[in-house]
């Protein structure tokens, strides 16, 4: 009967959970979801949040809530639209923190919203103009009353696509990747990710994988030349 309850505490979402984990801890709390999304919907996703906790702190709150407890996480994630690949939770004695790292994959981006940990994230990947898909994903806004400071809290969106992208709103880009990276204070109402891309086709090669092949071709070339001329 205990774990039925616990397991209702756990429904309420991550996000209530966080909240009040860290009204009890005053504590600062970092989340990422780093995520790949192929051609098709399909993709991966980690997501890592971690802490700064004391041990009398994390077996009197932390553990009892469950958001550092491995049972407790599967069974929020658990889903027939996702596939569990890995879920890592450790501390770190080095600086007092406490991380949990969670890994799956899904064969839809849009299926994750029938999952009851993305159930608020309205994940969206639509087709656009000229062969080109437009992605959203609703980050929403997270109450930090009861004196917290919201800026202690981190959270952070990485995605990356398999395709060329053509418009964004993100705050930063490295190719492919694009990072969106709020405060709770910064997220106010809530954020939309945004994103328009030109999925590479599923047989198709990005031409840096032709320029790159093109260059060793050519050393290749040269040094056979070079040893025929010895």
């Amino acid at each position: 009967m205990k774990k039925n309850i616990s397991y209702q505490k756990l429904s309420l979402s991550f996000t209530f959970v966080f909240v009040f984990v860290s009204f009890l801890i005053s504590g600062c709390l970092n989340y990422i979801q780093n995520t790949s999304i192929y051609p098709d919907g399909s993709g991966k996703m980690t997501i890592t949040y971690w802490m700064k906790t004391s041990e009398q702190e994390f077996s009197q709150v932390i553990n009892r809530i469950g958001i550092f407890n491995a049972d407790s996480i599967k069974h929020e994630f658990t889903s027939s639209f996702i596939q569990i690949e890995n879920i890592n939770v450790y501390a770190d004695t080095t600086d007092s923190t406490t991380h949990a790292v969670i890994k799956i994959s899904f064969q839809s981006i849009d299926s994750l919203n029938q999952t009851r940990v993305f159930r608020d994230a309205l994940f969206n990947l639509k087709d656009g103009a000229s062969g080109q898909k437009i992605f959203s994903q609703f980050i929403s806004p997270i109450a930090t009353g009861f004196g917290i400071d919201g800026s202690k809290f981190r959270v952070s969106y990485i995605y990356t696509f398999s395709g060329e992208i053509i418009t964004h709103n993100a705050q930063s880009q490295d190719k492919q990747s694009l990072t969106w990276q709020y405060s709770l204070d910064e997220l106010g109402s809530g954020k939309t990710i945004s994103v328009t891309f030109r999925p590479y086709k599923i047989k198709e090669t990005p031409v840096w994988i032709y320029t790159l092949s093109g260059i060793v071709l050519l050393v290749v070339i040269f040094f056979l030349f070079k040893k025929k001329k010895d």
